[in-house]
C-alpha cells in the first residue's frame, strides 16, 4: 500500500467518523428539543385543544381562487366590495343577531377506538361553552371494533345529546358496526351515497392450535375459578358447551346492541336491519338508517350562511421518541408497541409509497 492509498483510506475513515459524530449530536439535540420543547398553548400535561376558524378558512381558499382566476381589475374591485361589506357588517355588529356555532370533531376509528380519550376531552371542553343554539358535527369514519371500547365512545357522544346540544354525525365513508353504535346516538345522520352502512351484529373469532400442541407433545393447562370464567382458548381443547356459552354472550351482546340503537333510532325496523349486513347510501336512508344523503363537505358549506364553523381537536403530547420518529416521517407509536415497531411501521409506509411512485 503506497503512502497516498494510505492517506485515501484515513480520509475515508476520518468522514465516516466525523458523519456518525455529526448524526449522533443530531440525535441528541433532537431528543433534548422534543424533551423540553412544548407548544405554549400546552396544559400542565403537555396536551392542548386546538379549534380551527373553519370559516375563514373557507373564505381564505375563496379569495385564493379569485386571485388566481379573475382579471386584477375585477378581482381588486371584489376586494374593495368584500372591505366594505365587513365594515358596514361591523358597524350594524350591535343590532345584529349572533351566528350559531357549528363544531367540527373528526373520529377515525379503529379496533380499539384509540381516539376515544379525544373524544371525551373535546366533547368535556364543548359542554363548558356550547349550548343549545349551537351544534356539533361529528365526522365519523369507523368500521367498527371491540364492544367496550365503541361502547365508550357512543356514551360519550350521548353526553352531548343528554345536554340539549343538536348532534348530526356524518359518515362520508363508513359507520359499520361498533361506527354505527356511535352514529345511532345523533340526532340525524347524513350519509355520502356509496357510505357503507350497518353491520349491526356481533362476532368473535379466534384459532386453535390444540391438534398442533398435541401432535408436537405439548401439554396445555388453564385452571379458572367460575364455570364460564374461559369458555373458547387458543391453545386448549374447545368443548360444545364452551362453543355453546361463547354463543349465548355473542346473542346477548347482539340483543344489547339492538336496544341501544332502538332508543335512538326508533323507526328502525331491527328485523330487517339487524342481520349483520351493510348497506350503501341509499339503500341506508331507505331503510332509515341514516337521514339524508349528502356529504359532511356539503353540508358545511351549505351552513356558512349562518353558523360560525369550528374544528376542535385534542392533541395528547407523544413520548419523546415518538415525536423523534414523527420528525423523520416514520410513523407514530401505537398503544402497545415498541419504538422498534414504530420505526419499521413508518419505514415500511415510506417504502410503499416509493413503490407506488414507481409503478403509477
Amino acid at each position: 500500500m503506497t503512502i497516498i492509498d494510505a492517506l485515501i483510506n484515513y480520509g475515508l475513515f476520518a468522514a465516516k467518523a466525523v458523519t456518525v459524530v455529526a448524526a449522533l449530536g443530531l440525535l441528541a439535540a433532537l431528543i433534548f428539543r422534543a424533551r423540553h420543547a412544548a407548544p405554549s398553548n400546552d396544559d400542565d400535561d403537555g396536551h392542548r385543544l386546538e379549534v380551527v376558524d373553519l370559516s375563514h378558512r373557507f373564505d381564505q381558499m375563496a379569495d385564493t381562487i379569485k386571485g388566481a382566476t379573475l382579471p386584477p381589475k375585477v378581482y381588486k374591485k371584489d376586494l374593495k366590495a368584500q372591505r366594505k361589506a365587513a365594515k358596514t357588517k361591523a358597524k350594524a355588529k350591535v343590532q345584529q343577531p349572533e351566528k350559531r356555532r357549528l363544531f367540527v370533531i373528526d373520529f377515525q376509528g379503529d379496533l380499539m377506538a384509540s381516539e376515544v380519550g379525544a373524544l371525551r376531552e373535546v366533547i368535556s371542553a364543548l359542554l363548558t361553552t356550547a349550548d343549545k343554539e349551537d351544534e356539533v358535527l361529528l365526522r365519523l369514519e369507523n368500521t367498527g371494533g371491540a364492544v367496550h371500547e365503541h361502547g365508550l365512545a357512543a356514551a360519550q357522544l350521548l353526553r352531548l345529546r343528554t345536554a340539549g346540544i343538536p348532534l348530526t354525525v356524518a359518515v362520508d365513508k363508513v359507520a359499520a358496526s361498533g361506527g354505527y353504535l356511535m352514529a345511532c346516538v345523533a340526532n340525524r345522520i347524513l350519509a355520502a351515497p356509496f357510505a357503507v352502512i350497518g353491520s349491526i351484529g356481533v362476532l368473535a373469532e379466534l384459532p386453535n392450535f390444540h391438534r398442533l400442541l398435541t401432535d408436537k407433545g405439548v401439554d396445555f393447562e388453564l385452571h379458572t375459578a367460575g364455570e364460564h370464567k374461559r369458555t373458547l382458548t387458543v391453545f386448549g381443547e374447545n368443548t360444545d358447551e364452551g362453543r355453546a356459552k361463547l354463543r349465548e354472550q355473542l346473542e346477548d351482546t347482539h340483543a344489547q346492541f339492538k336496544a341501544f340503537i332502538s332508543s335512538y333510532r326508533e323507526s328502525l325496523d331491527l328485523s330487517r336491519v339487524a342481520t349483520g349486513e351493510y348497506w350503501h347510501g341509499e339503500q341506508a336512508l331507505s331503510l332509515g338508517l341514516v337521514d339524508a344523503i349528502q356529504t359532511s363537505d356539503d353540508y358545511l358549506l351549505a351552513a356558512r350562511d349562518n353558523a360560525d364553523l369550528f374544528n376542535v381537536r385534542y392533541r395528547a403530547r407523544k413520548p419523546p421518541l415518538q415525536r423523534l420518529l414523527g420528525s423523520f416521517g416514520l410513523g407514530a407509536l401505537h398503544p402497545g408497541s415498541t419504538p422498534l415497531a414504530g420505526l419499521a411501521e413508518g419505514m415500511t409506509r415510506r417504502l410503499n409509497r416509493w413503490l407506488a411512485r414507481a409503478s403509477a
